[in-house]
């Protein structure tokens, strides 16, 4: 039976289980700095605690949630990606990318993902199984002791839809935000999701401060429903609806990514249909030029045509920015990591 991920426990549930160990209520504390401001990845490390206990909780718990499997640094803007190898043998994938601003880390919600967008290489294998929190803050935690500097921003845009799993999710960001750990600000954090209405309803009564990304990448539902089977589901009216509401409960500004499609949703047509459907909401478009996979046969829209679509948005007042592409030598984008390391070790034991 698998053991449970410590890094997941709050303070309060770690008061609980120590108290249940027999032991005084101060240990949690002690545990939880160990946990969340020292890093420490090994009960070992924890020495102001009895070794009694610390061999109890060795027993108990799981307490390194993920370990660097592979690393790739880009030649060409310093990015760097992370194949991590979690207790039970599933590889996930994590980004470091610096910025004027600080680092930023992308980070996995999920092994693998349902969603099926068909420009993404998360997706191509499904869904295995849910992150637990402890394992989307192993991935911060242990990017930040490798490279040695504090991490200012996380974006929850790596596999999986965050959103798909989220209890763990909301719960990992209420713990990464926590000023007895990293107490990193909610409004440096973003989540990108599909557009699970429901969810986006619930996480705006959560009235966390985060910033939330809207995986759009269409102006209408028929296109939507060519790039993105969740289409089939949710209307894009019932999205922005969705959106309105999170945006008047929580006072944020809305992401909306467009993944550009050469020949598919970059005409004059769709930018002027898109900055329709957006009127009146607080929002900014991140327009990103589509990440070939050899498994689909989609082209990117670049350069003029890329800056022609945003010239239209903007000009129907719907601020947008293209989104620099990092890390195009290392395989920075969703999924593709991951799926070259699971090919190649397939070939291996063959």
């Amino acid at each position: 039976m698998s053991r449970q991920t410590i890094q997941s426990l709050t303070l309060p549930e770690l008061t609980e289980a120590v108290t249940r160990m027999g032991e005084k209520p101060f240990r949690a504390k002690q545990l939880y700095e160990w946990l969340h401001v020292k890093l420490a990845d090994d009960v070992s490390q924890m020495t102001n605690l009895p070794a009694a206990f610390r061999a109890r909780l060795a027993e108990e718990y799981e307490f390194q949630p993920v370990r660097m499997a592979e690393s790739f640094l880009s030649e060409l803007d310093g990015t760097r990606k992370f194949l991590f190898q979690l207790a039970d043998g599933s590889v996930i994938e994590s980004v470091l990318m610096k910025y004027h601003y600080g680092n930023s880390v992308c980070i996995s919600s999920q092994v693998g993902c349902r969603m099926g967008c068909r420009f993404c290489a998360s997706t191509l294998g499904g869904l295995e199984r849910n992150l637990d929190a402890g394992e989307m803050l192993g991935q911060v935690y242990q990017i930040q002791k490798i490279s040695g500097e504090r991490v200012s921003h996380v974006v929850v845009m790596g596999s999986g839809e965050p959103l798909d799993n989220y209890d763990a999710f909301v719960r990992f960001v209420r713990m990464v935000s926590d000023e007895r750990g990293l107490h990193l600000s909610q409004r440096n954090i973003t989540a990108s999701t599909c557009g699970l209405v429901e969810q986006i309803r619930r996480l705006a009564q959560e009235k966390l401060q985060i910033t939330l990304a809207i995986s759009l990448h269409a102006p209408n539902d028929e296109k939507r429903r060519l790039l993105m089977p969740v289409a089939n589901r949710y209307r894009i009216e019932e999205i922005i609806a969705a959106c309105r509401e999170y945006e008047e409960i929580t006072g944020r500004r809305i992401t909306f990514e467009y993944s550009l499609v050469k020949g598919q949703n970059d005409g004059v047509q769709d930018a002027k249909e898109l900055a329709n459907v957006l009127s009146g909401l607080n929002c900014h478009v991140n327009l990103i030029p589509v990440n070939p996979i050899k498994e689909r046969d989609y082209e990117a829209t670049e350069g003029p045509d890329a800056e022609r679509f945003k010239n239209l948005l903007e000009k129907n007042h719907i601020n947008a920015t293209i989104r620099r592409k990092l890390g195009a030598d290392i395989g920075a984008a969703c999924g593709q990591l991951r799926k070259s390391y699971l090919e190649r070790t397939k070939e291996v034991s063959s």
